[in-house]
């Protein structure tokens, strides 16, 4: 009967099984570190000169002070949170190895934890020296954001998990066919997210979309710190309802894609 009632719980054991076998796959492969840490330097180091050259021929941008790479760095937790989640769902389905997963006694929750602090784990690895990067190539010191910073990195990890949960269940559902959409989905919320400009820029029917999206509320709080001054702590809680609401809905629609894909066999076919 304890056997059984353990089983119906969240085990911390199965869950740090997964975080191992994802660990071992990191380690084993030098491309996938490099890729890691050589996009986020690229990132930092095109846009940090860029925003040398504008701190000198604009006084605006001058007294701004790094919103250009502060908007990089934040861009690229967002982005990497989403592509290291999906990642390593896509392992899985490379190596034809969810359906063995599914049957195992590893519940969904737990798979979906696990991919989360894999996600950490790679985000680690690529923002961590893109954020020195900045500091001694062009001075500008993330870290010195203090505890706004806590609160742009939870937003916005919370938003690239909803998005990773929600495209996951797509490719489960429909097989490698989807994969495109985990490259390319949360390119298509960058315009929204006003990461680079604030958004009164958009046209007044698109601002009501962009304060939809989570993100939108990190930049433009960033924004408000680097230029004003001053920490909109609205915004956050703002973001933090709207990625409590994301998260529960991403949760439910991979559970249901789950349920659609068992039903369909899509499960023995995964990988194809």
């Amino acid at each position: 009967m304890s056997e059984i009632s353990l089983h119906r719980g969240i085990s911390m054991q199965r869950i740090g099984a997964m975080i191992l076998r994802y660990w071992y796959l990191l380690m084993s492969s030098w491309p996938r570190l490099l890729e890691l840490l050589y996009w986020p330097a690229l990132q930092v180091i095109t846009w940090g000169f860029l925003q040398l050259y504008i701190a000198q021929n604009a006084n605006f941008f001058a007294r701004a002070g790094g919103t250009l790479i502060g908007a990089v760095i934040l861009w690229d937790i967002l982005f990497r949170g989403q592509l290291g989640f999906s990642i390593s769902f896509l392992e899985e389905m490379w190596a034809r190895n969810l359906g063995n997963l599914m049957m195992s006694p590893l519940r969904p929750i737990e798979f979906l934890l696990s991919l989360m602090i894999m996600s950490l784990i790679r985000l680690a690895i690529g923002v961590i020296p893109m954020t020195l990067l900045a500091l001694f190539l062009f001075h500008f010191n993330v870290y010195s954001l203090g505890l706004p910073l806590i609160a742009f990195f939870c937003n916005l990890i919370f938003t690239s998990w909803s998005v990773g949960i929600f495209v996951s269940g797509l490719v489960l559902r429909n097989g490698l066919g989807a994969e495109s959409i985990v490259w390319t989905l949360m390119f298509a919320i960058m315009p929204l997210a006003c990461i680079y400009y604030p958004v009164s820029v958009l046209p007044a029917w698109l601002q009501v979309v962009a304060w939809a999206l989570p993100p939108t509320y990190v930049f433009e709080g960033m924004r408000a710190l680097l230029i004003e001054n001053t920490f909109r702590t609205d915004l956050m809680l703002e973001a933090l309802a709207i990625n409590a609401g994301l998260l529960v809905a991403s949760f439910g629609a991979f559970l249901a894609l789950l349920r659609s894909a068992r039903k369909h066999g899509s499960l023995l076919s995964a990988g194809e």
